[in-house]
């Protein structure tokens, strides 16, 4: 019997085969350079997103520079206890105990070398010594001194305004201004006795870690002339 003659252009079943299984190996190439990319293109992203975070970690987490300060340096304006109070200025005395009088840098002192016994805080119609009154500041205590010429309605409303602790209220012979508020190494001129900076003031350094003994008693000490 004569053996079939092959149809031209037709294939052997092994050929079929061997092309089936050239195409799989092709689309299984591509099927790994696929996931290759897809890898890579997800390997970076991921970097870029920690990246990304431990940015905003690092930037949220940076504290902010405090306000500079020093002697004699004037800070900006503010709303509460936290801001700088506009026109304040700020010292660097160190506190000490001695005997007799002292000639104080600032008018009034706003710290310094001061009396051992402190004055009681409370409001006084005359001015007191400058050395006791600085021992109060060196507790937390806040200073208020006015001008004697100040009205008298003006001086009751600033006695309104006092706290009931931690304050001296007293007239100043030759102040810079109407009231001058101070604390240690603290100080603020204001005209009015309405100026908000008074409350700003009281809530910032009144008892504050501004002081070098904050909490420091304030009342056993000396009773000036004139006290209420």
């Amino acid at each position: 019997m004569t053996p079939a003659t092959p149809i031209p252009g037709s294939s052997s079943p092994k050929a079929s085969r061997e092309s089936k299984l050239e195409a799989l190996r092709a689309e299984e190439k591509r099927r790994a350079r696929v996931r290759r990319v897809a890898i890579t293109i997800g390997s970076v992203a991921a970097v870029a997103v920690v990246a990304l975070v431990v940015t905003s970690i690092v930037l949220s987490s940076k504290p902010t520079a405090p306000p500079s300060g020093g002697s004699g340096n004037s800070a900006g304006s503010g709303n509460s206890a936290g801001s700088e109070i506009r026109g304040l200025t700020t010292y660097s005395n160190t506190a000490g105990h001695v005997q007799g009088p002292v000639t104080y840098d600032q008018t009034p002192p706003a710290g310094g070398p001061h009396n051992a016994i402190w004055l009681n805080c409370g409001i006084y119609t005359q001015p007191v010594p400058n050395e006791n009154a600085v021992h109060d500041l060196e507790h937390g205590a806040v200073w208020v001194t006015y001008d004697p010429s100040l009205p008298a309605e003006s001086v009751t409303k600033l006695r309104d305004r006092m706290p009931s602790t931690y304050t001296v209220l007293s007239p100043y012979p030759g102040l810079p201004g109407p009231i001058v508020l101070s604390a240690w190494n603290a100080q603020v001129t204001v005209s009015s006795v309405t100026d908000a900076r008074i409350s700003q003031f009281f809530a910032k350094y009144r008892n504050s870690g501004n002081a070098p003994e904050p909490g420091a008693p304030c009342t056993g000490g000396l009773d000036a002339p004139g006290k209420l």
